[in-house]
């Protein structure tokens, strides 16, 4: 959308974002979706596997009235991603699934709300946190996946490692302690509330935007008025761009120097 805005007695043209406008799009779904993200590791690995106790307790059979059942298959994915994702909540995996490209597409146009997210993530939970966890620790011990956590600004982010991890590879077994250890956390919040659980991720993600609104005020206060500075000191290394000769290794030796600016 196009506008007019005077800077400084000037009237310029500008063009500004329109996100009401209602557009089609020729877009699948699939396409957004890069052929390398997780999601697509996690589909393809619950796809492979049998789920023979999910599937019997499916009460839509043929011959049979009734609405066809969603594929247990979705509601698992779903849940698997949302593990990894540290995401514990029914209802923000209800959410996620309507407006997160990844959620989007593990449900492929398929509607869930988080009634049917909370009764299938509780109807049998020890079986349920079993397969979790046997799942997850195979594509941990794959290097197909990354575990994460929620920071205290709400924002998720790769959970940190032990030194050990990166001396010697871990075993199937301490993967599965790990993500073991992972699924239970997540459902001891999600037996603490739902509502609880998203008030208090909602409210780390308001604060860290409190924050950072005040970072930007102080950024702006800081440098308005202000005559641009000079460097800061501080040293870096400095390379004049002469060749140096061959020795005898036959690697050639690049001539640095190390420069320092003070005030």
């Amino acid at each position: 959308m196009s506008t007019k805005k005077t800077i400084s007695g000037k009237v310029v043209r500008v063009k500004q974002p329109e996100r009401f406008q209602i557009e089609w799009r020729p877009w699948a779904l699939d396409q957004l979706i890069s052929k390398d993200h997780r999601v697509r590791t996690v589909w393809a690995y619950v796809e492979s596997l049998e789920l023979p106790g999910l599937y019997d307790k499916i009460e839509s059979v043929e011959g049979k009235a009734g609405r066809d059942t969603v594929d247990p298959k979705i509601l698992f994915s779903l849940w698997m991603f949302a593990t990894i994702e540290s995401v514990s909540s029914a209802r923000q995996v209800a959410k996620l699934s309507e407006r997160d490209l990844a959620y989007m597409w593990i449900c492929g146009g398929v509607s869930v709300n988080h009634h049917m997210l909370s009764d299938f993530r509780t109807a049998d939970s020890e079986v349920l946190n079993k397969l979790l966890t046997d799942t997850i620790a195979t594509l941990l011990h794959q290097k197909l996946i990354t575990l994460e956590v929620i920071a205290q600004d709400g924002v998720r982010v790769r959970a940190s490692a032990g030194t050990d991890s990166f001396r010697r590879e871990k075993s199937l077994k301490e993967h599965q302690q790990r993500a073991q250890a992972h699924v239970q956390s997540l459902a001891h919040q999600q037996e603490d509330g739902q509502p609880a659980q998203d008030a208090r991720t909602q409210s780390a993600v308001e604060r860290a935007a409190r924050e950072r609104e005040e970072r930007i005020a102080q950024g702006t206060s800081a440098t308005e008025g202000k005559p641009q500075e000079r460097n800061r000191p501080g040293c870096s290394l400095q390379h004049d761009g002469s060749s140096s000769p061959q020795h005898e290794d036959g690697r050639r030796r690049v001539s640095t120097g190390l420069q320092c600016t003070t005030w």
